[in-house]
């Protein structure tokens, strides 16, 4: 041999190239889970906010303290989108405070004052959760 040509280490032995490794389809895995993206989960629904806050929860102060206060001219009813029951309140209070000189009609705005302020306690000592199921949810529009 020349000594252009170079012989292999003793311990060497040629082996033939390596076949490329072929997945067997038996024993792979599926592709692990990956968690939604933001954009990929669902909105939320009726009874979940992305905030935490029940949606319609944030009506009940509004509604309990005008109650309390105005309770007489029915403004929680508009609040909590009863036009048909706030136009009542405001039309026998309205008619009472008009007719007050026969000192009957005042008992119907005195009425309309006691149902607002114990429709405001009962708002404000409500769960959200309550609150908007039986007022938002039921449309429960008296008591």
């Amino acid at each position: 041999m020349s000594d252009d040509q170079q012989q292999p280490p003793e311990d060497y032995t040629e082996q033939p190239p390596a076949a490329p490794e072929v997945p067997d389809e038996a024993n792979e895995q599926p592709p692990a889970l990956e968690e939604p993206s933001a954009l990929e989960q669902p909105p939320a629904t009726d009874t979940q906010a992305t905030d935490g806050q029940i949606p319609g929860a944030e009506k009940k102060v509004l509604a309990g303290i005008l109650a309390i206060i105005f309770g007489c001219l029915g403004v929680h009813k508009f609040v909590l989108g009863y036009q048909k029951e706030g136009i009542i309140m405001i039309a026998v209070s309205v008619a009472g405070m008009a007719l007050s000189f026969l000192c009957i009609p005042i008992f119907a705005t005195t009425a309309m004052s006691v149902i607002g302020l114990v429709e405001g306690i009962m708002y404000l000592t409500k769960s959200d959760e309550e609150f908007v199921n039986t007022y938002i949810a039921n449309k429960k529009p008296w008591f």
